[in-house]
């Protein structure tokens, strides 16, 4: 075996060599030029290699070689960015005052009291070199923000546990940080806007428009039964009603939700739709006449037992009322329905209840008398028409009552929410209206997806960012819409350059086709409930209510991610500041480091492990959504934190060197400056490390607002992780200062020391509030930090990288469907060929001589071309979200390439079965090329 294996590693050694020498010969002709049109394409037309191919194979190699690097999200950007600016920083501070220390002691010891160097005292002058080394150490440990990946990492997880509770199951940690900067949110609109529970809502019967559900006393009892017997019976059997599963809970709509609406609005008429079912089960249904998309209508026939028939229908009111030539009046008696009595309930009732968002359903039903001959009842068109008009009822999917609220939110925290539905456009903008996406009087775009594909694409069909970068701005919803008109208008907001910022756009998703858009989209929300798997995993996060409302918590969860980084910054670089500068000054002007190794090392615990802790866990306030996004160019560190930073850098160092130099005169008690090598820990400078461990303390606590805020208590004991740390502290560093000794520095402290270092530290509080009052706008000379990467600083072969790669929406496309597009545009090039050299060319060609080759499908349907006009493939007139089980059981099946945009170059393929099966002889020009194919 092994034998085997190394002369098949030899041949295919010998295999890449040749295979590399025809690539070249390849990029020499046209071919590469062809590929590389077709990849500029937008949309799905793309070529690509065989799958599982040799050449193929290769190429994935490569491609796998030379993929760029998973992008940073903004925020780790900008932390990457500052840390390590801040390191350096430390890392200079840290250097000088190594330096500084050496070089006092060398010239103090050894030129200005002229100091022999003697051998026995070298041990002496190493623990003294060792000892300015563990300051320096010791410097630059405080000053590196080692603690901001901990803060980070805290914060995110934290919210994502915490989000959970908020029905956002998070699947990617940077999605939750995302969602902060959000400016668009495309949503759909059933279930997630709406509660996805179809109710009537308005009825018009016996001549009169019930605004509001009539009482059973109010119809006739003719009509009545008529009304209830044939929602009964001509529905789904599996559509039903149950009980709720919890006590007070809504009942539980169970199959299609329009019958389930009709069901329910049995009940509320005071009937009972089982007891009818249970006296005709589905079994003595004489026939059924199942929904579909073409008629718009369901009917049913039952044999009565007098041998007559009666069949009741329902469907879509403006198809449905063209077949009934009869209405029941007031009495319940049938009168003549003339077409002018047709418009007039058109404009009257029908077009107002729509015009209000409603589904308008006409019920209708048909009597067979005994006298006349029994029909063809295979011959539907014959059997559904000549009906009686029983009424029309409008059914309305109620908004969330939360919604409204929710998005009125979203507007005022500076986020476009966007519907994007497959309902008719009325419905959509009534919808739309009423949820506060469309405010009367704005200008505002609604579109189908017809007229948005129109809009969007050039005579050749071809899409072009100019003109989406013309639509979006103003579009609010998008009805009618196919997956693929999501994924395009998603695409094209993201790319868009109309405004500075880069628009960062969430999406919502439930079904397979969604996948490409959820996946184009910088944070991807699949419904929970509803959503299919391939949606769950091409989303960030998964929403377990289908709820829009969780959507805008995910929002402020974001936000507060942020915050919680820019919180923890304000803190950490103060502390950062005044201990660096504190040790370099000591250093400088007493040879020592007021604040021991030991000492420095507790209050980085504090700042670094504690505070990520305290700060990162500060739940999310309703005045996160007050603000606009930051955007993805906002610096972390702004100029009111950075004035907040500087402010009590100020008052820390003032309080420290004015106890570092005086504190002595102050206290009444010994200096502990120039002390010996191996002197004990003094009472000054225990009083200085305790006052500095103080005033962090509190300062923690200024450091809970950073947008100027003067309650700096608000809310502080909703966080009970951050009440718990600081006192914690507190215990910790009695103990140190009181029982630490001689390992800490430290020795114990009286009463009243204690208090004094309390109470400067709260001026740390006070002087908070002094800082407050200074406007930052006067302050010209502050400047912010912590800047997301610019463009100009992304490398060269990263960008070159990027221009090849395949887009993310494109990358998710099935191999199956990769296949159909490269088909298809192989076809369009050969039928060009076929049209202009039929005559010439494919004169005398042989007959084939079988026609049961596998493109014999569907009793061999005619392919017509057509080249004169453009023709962009749309999606039909059908309701995308009817999720009726009839529907799918009867609607043929769908085009592999019904969202296909590979016909964007002209070719329009039509498939008409109508026509007779032999139109396309053998012999034909079109069928040899079907064959070769």
């Amino acid at each position: 075996l092994l034998g085997a294996g190394g002369e098949e590693e030899e041949k295919e050694k010998e295999k890449e060599k040749k295979e590399k020498k025809e690539k070249k010969n390849k990029k020499q002709d046209g071919t590469v030029e062809n590929r590389n049109k077709a990849k500029a394409q937008d949309g799905a037309a793309m070529e690509m290699q065989p799958l599982k191919s040799e050449e193929g194979g290769d190429e994935a190699k490569e491609k796998k070689s030379h993929m760029p690097k998973k992008e940073k999200s903004v925020l780790q950007g900008k932390l990457t960015k500052l840390a390590v600016q801040i390191g350096k920083a430390g890392l200079i501070a840290s250097a000088l005052t190594v330096i500084i220390l050496v070089l006092y002691f060398v010239i103090n010891t050894f030129w200005i009291q002229k100091q022999p160097w003697l051998t026995e005292c070298t041990p002496v002058y190493i623990q003294y070199f060792v000892k300015f080394f563990i300051i320096g150490v010791t410097v630059l440990v405080v000053a590196v923000p080692e603690g901001l990946p901990l803060a980070v990492t805290i914060s995110l997880a934290y919210s994502v546990k915490k989000m959970m509770y908020d029905n956002n199951l998070v699947r990617h940690l940077d999605a939750c940080e995302t969602m902060g900067n959000a400016t668009a949110i495309c949503s759909d609109k059933t279930g997630t806007l709406t509660m996805n529970r179809m109710t009537v809502v308005q009825v018009y019967i016996g001549g009169k428009h019930y605004k509001k559900l009539p009482v059973p006393e109010d119809i006739n009892e003719r009509t009545l039964d008529l009304l209830v017997t044939g929602i009964a019976v001509n529905s789904g059997y599996t559509s039903k009603i149950l009980s709720p599963e919890k006590e007070g809970g809504l009942p539980r709509h169970v199959g299609n939700k329009t019958e389930c609406a009709l069901l329910g609005f049995v009940f509320d008429l005071g009937r009972d739709y089982q007891a009818i079912r249970n006296d005709v089960p589905e079994e003595k249904l004489f026939k059924v006449y199942t929904f579909n998309s073409v008629r718009k209508s369901m009917s049913t026939v039952l044999k009565n037992y007098d041998g007559t028939y009666q069949m009741f229908s329902k469907g879509a009111s403006e198809i449905l009322l063209k077949k009934c030539y009869k209405i029941l009046n007031a009495n319940g008696e049938a009168n003549v329905f003339r077409p002018r009595d047709r418009d007039d309930m058109v404009k009257k009732v029908i077009e107002p209840m729509a015009s209000e968002g409603l589904r308008t359903i006409c019920l209708a039903f048909r009597n067979f008398p005994a006298g006349e001959p029994e029909p063809d009842w295979e011959n539907e068109n014959e059997i559904i028409t000549g009906l009686t008009c029983i009424g029309v009822v409008g059914i309305e999917d109620p908004v969330r009552p939360e919604v409204p609220e929710a998005i009125r939110k979203c507007q005022r925290a500076g986020i476009t929410v966007r519907m994007v539905t497959g309902d008719n456009i009325n419905t959509a903008r009534a919808i739309a209206t009423k949820c506060g996406i469309l405010i009367p009087g704005d200008d505002f775009l609604c579109l189908e997806g017809k007229e948005f594909n129109r809009r969007i694409r050039n005579e050749k069909g071809e899409i072009e960012q100019e003109r989406i970068d013309k639509l979006w701005p103003k579009l609010r919803v998008l009805a009618r819409s196919s997956p693929t008109d999501k994924h395009t208008l998603v695409k094209g907001i993201i790319d868009s350059t109309v405004y500075e910022q880069r628009q960062v756009v969430a999406v919502t998703g439930d079904g397979t086709n969604d996948g490409p858009a959820l996946k184009k989209a910088d944070v991807g929300f699949a419904m929970g409930i509803a959503g299919t798997d391939v949606a769950k995993e091409a989303s960030d996060i998964i929403l377990t209510d289908d709820n829009f409302s969780s959507i805008v918590k995910a929002v402020m969860w974001g936000r507060n991610v942020y915050d919680s980084i820019s919180k923890f910054l304000q803190f950490q670089l103060t502390v950062n500041i005044v201990a660096v500068i504190v040790a370099f000054t000591g250093a400088c002007f007493t040879q020592d480091s007021p604040l021991k190794a030991v000492q420095m090392l507790w209050v980085n615990l504090i700042m670094d492990t504690f505070a990520s802790l305290a700060l990162a866990t500060e739940p999310p306030t309703e005045a996160l959504l007050l603000r606009k996004p930051y955007g993805r160019n906002k610096p972390l560190i702004s100029r009111t934190m950075m004035k907040n930073i500087l402010g009590q850098a100020v008052y820390q160092l003032t309080v420290i060197f004015t106890l570092l130099f005086c504190g002595e005169k102050i206290f009444n008690i010994d200096s502990g400056r120039n002390a010996p090598l191996k002197a004990p820990p003094s009472e000054h400078y225990t009083i200085i490390f305790n006052t500095f461990v103080m005033m962090t303390l509190f300062n923690e606590i200024n450091a809970r607002k950073i947008h100027g805020e003067r309650n700096v208590f608000e809310g502080i004991f909703n966080n009970v992780i951050f009440c718990s740390i600081v006192i914690g502290t507190v215990v910790v560093q009695v103990i140190i200062v009181q029982f630490g000794g001689k390992p800490f520095s430290c020795t114990a402290l009286t009463i009243d020391q204690w208090l004094w270092c309390i109470f400067i530290g709260m001026g740390t509080l006070l002087w908070g509030q002094v800082i407050s009052t200074i406007p930052t706008s006067r302050l010209k000379f502050l400047k912010e930090a912590g800047h997301g990467t610019q463009k100009e600083e992304i490398p060269e072969e990263e960008l070159a990288e990027d221009v090849e790669e395949i887009d993310y929406g494109e990358r998710e496309l099935r191999r199956g469907q990769i296949l159909w597009f490269r088909g298809l545009n192989r076809i369009q090039t050969q039928i060009r060929v076929v049209n202009a050299f039929r005559s010439s060319l494919y004169e005398g060609l042989e007959k084939p001589e079988s026609r049961s080759s596998i493109h014999n499908f569907m009793t061999h349907p005619e392919f017509r071309i057509e080249d004169s006009e453009t023709n962009i493939p749309l999606i039909d007139d059908t309701d995308a979200e009817d999720d009726a089980p009839t529907k799918r059981s009867c609607t043929p099946p769908p085009s592999p390439n019904k969202n296909n945009n590979a016909v964007d170059t002209g070719v329009h393929l039509k498939i008409e079965t109508s026509k007779s099966a032999t139109s396309l002889s053998p012999g034909s020009p079109l069928h040899s090329l079907e064959t070769s194919l």
